[in-house]
């Protein structure tokens, strides 16, 4: 019989405060309420894609922000720095929830794989234990792609937020014109890695995407 996801909601959230800081507690009492590793895996692979296609808009409009306060003249420059801390302060934000996004993502999968592998000494047939051997390996395979990805992308992050650390620095210590020509200096720098990120961030999503339709066009004979 299928589960209400509104009561496996509440039950979670009534049990939630005694699995606070236990990971694979959480991921086992959603499974005995009828959500599956196999379906809390994809759900938490959607949740990384839509962080990073989040983080992804905000460095573009953190860019775009840093080369406004480029041009700006006069008595803007204050109102210009207040904007671009506020980028800054976003960008950061929506790069924490990518990490720990992908850390929800990784908790689950091995906890999936690890089962799925215990579970074939359980088979008395040689041949289905191969074909689900094979499908866990094929598996293993694209998540494997789809981690190195995420944390290829992650890892262009950083970079990114320490320049516009940088320039939120120096624009506040410095709110006069020649602050404007010192950060002028560094443009072409930043957009290269803001592009080199925003390149990472789509293949991840794009990764993202063929995993998730991979998983949900398998048969689904592990929890």
């Amino acid at each position: 019989m299928q589960r209400s996801p509104g009561l496996i909601l509440a039950a979670f959230l009534v049990l939630m405060p005694a699995l606070a800081g236990c990971a694979s507690a959480t991921i086992a009492i959603k499974e005995k309420f009828g959500y599956a590793k196999r379906e809390q895996l994809v759900d938490e692979v959607k949740e990384a894609r839509d962080s990073q296609q989040s983080a992804k808009q905000q460095f573009s409009s953190a860019l775009e922000e840093f080369l406004a306060v480029t041009k700006v003249t006069g008595g803007e420059l204050e109102l210009q720095y207040a904007r671009l801390k506020k980028e800054n302060d976003r960008a950061t934000e929506k790069a924490e929830a990518v990490r720990s996004q992908i850390k929800d993502v990784d908790r689950v999968a091995n906890a999936l794989f690890k089962e799925w592998r215990e579970e074939l000494k359980q088979y008395t047939s040689d041949a289905l234990r191969r074909s689900s051997e094979k499908q866990l390996d094929d598996t293993r395979r694209q998540y494997d792609r789809l981690y190195d990805a995420m944390k290829a992308a992650e890892g262009k992050m950083d970079p990114v937020l320490a320049a516009f650390k940088d320039q939120v620095l120096f624009l506040k210590h410095n709110l006069n014109a020649r602050a404007i020509a010192g950060l002028q200096g560094t443009t072409t720098e930043i957009e290269r890695d803001v592009s080199t990120l925003i390149r990472e961030m789509e293949a991840s999503i794009a990764e993202s995407n063929r995993f998730i339709e991979q998983m949900q066009s398998e048969p689904k004979p592990q929890g």
